[in-house]
């Protein structure tokens, strides 16, 4: 089998069988489990092993306990709590776009903020989102060991999506950016926790697009993945509606898993970013997850599928409205400095 479609059904076969374990196991918040076997699969490399699935739950559990600790802060001073949280989610889009540790950013940047915010609520909750991580990620791994055996990579792991990475100066202010992006719905999450915490992995989710330079390719980018994730995302409801039922699910999972990869890895050629399609499948995830959540608790599964797809929306805009002034003053800054050097000399 060629090396790019064994690529394919890795991905794709490990996205439906994490998701299938997930809602098969009954674990807290399914649906962050397919999350996390995309972000961790995408890379065309074997497996963690036992000593790395240990270290990865480590680093999870450390980057959530900081945000366990975050929350008497909170609660008592929250002023300083929000600045300590800017300071964190900063030090975790360096980490993404500096020195490339997007993973463990990603993980940080969750810890620090839904992990501080659900505890504002609830202790029970936060530690609800922690068991969620922990287990969907080791859900994960133990599906990356069932599948790659069959999917093997040929030699050296090669990324076949690169990312060109920038000059300091221009990496530091897309992490200072990134944290921009990602406070503002940190701040709305701590009104209503339970509420708004799909909408922070929303904002991660778009924090971490470090490619983004240009307010324009930021429309592109941004807004229309986000539509076009909440069109797949009623293609599935709706195709999973037909015959409702876990093994469909995971099917489905598996069909839409290969379009994605197949956009991903190029092998579908696409006018779009490798970036773009992982965020169409990011979204998708999001929102079909807490979907399945409200049908089975008898919620209006089509109000508040429109509630939540109405504050990514506006996350979205706010992210790519604040990329287009931050750049514009960014550009301003620059032009007045250098009109001031030619003086000076």
């Amino acid at each position: 089998m060629p090396l790019q479609a064994r690529r394919i059904f890795r991905l794709s076969l490990t996205l439906g069988l994490s998701l299938a374990c997930a809602y098969a196991l009954q674990i807290p918040l399914p649906f962050i489990t397919p999350v996390f076997a995309l972000l961790l699969s995408l890379v065309p490399a074997p497996p963690l092993g036992a000593k790395g699935l240990v270290g990865l739950v480590a680093v999870v559990l450390v980057t959530t306990g900081a945000g366990l600790l975050l929350v008497p802060l909170l609660l008592n001073y929250p002023v300083s709590a929000v600045m300590i949280v800017a300071l964190g989610l900063f030090i975790s889009n360096y980490l993404t776009v500096n020195l490339a540790k997007g993973l463990v950013g990603a993980l940080l940047t969750v810890g620090i903020a839904m992990i501080s915010a659900a505890g504002t609520a609830s202790y029970a909750l936060a530690l609800t989102v922690i068991e969620a991580l922990v287990t969907g990620i080791v859900v994960t791994i133990v599906c990356q060991w069932l599948v790659y055996p069959w999917f093997p990579e040929d030699g050296l792991p090669q990324d076949n999506s690169p990312r060109e990475r920038g000059g300091g100066q221009q990496s530091n202010w897309i992490a200072l950016r990134a944290t921009l992006i990602v406070l503002p719905a940190y701040l709305l999450a701590l009104t209503n926790p339970a509420m708004y915490l799909a909408t922070i992995m929303k904002s991660v989710s778009l924090g971490q697009q470090s490619s983004i330079v240009s307010a324009r390719d930021a429309g592109t980018e941004l807004l229309g993945s986000t539509f076009l994730a909440g069109c797949c995302a009623i293609l599935f409801w709706f195709l999973l509606g037909a015959f409702p039922s876990l093994w469909m699910f995971f099917l489905w999972t598996l069909l839409f898993g290969v379009f994605f990869a197949s956009k991903i890895y190029r092998v579908i050629p696409s006018r779009f970013s490798s970036s773009f399609w992982q965020n169409v499948a990011v979204t998708m995830l999001i929102l079909l997850g807490p979907a399945v959540e409200d049908s089975a608790n008898g919620k209006d599964v089509y109000m508040a599928f429109a509630s939540r797809m109405g504050l990514f929306t506006a996350v979205t805009l706010y992210a790519w409205l604040a990329i287009y002034l931050l750049e514009r003053l960014r550009t301003r800054f620059f032009v007045r400095i250098n009109s001031i050097q030619p003086e000076a000399d």
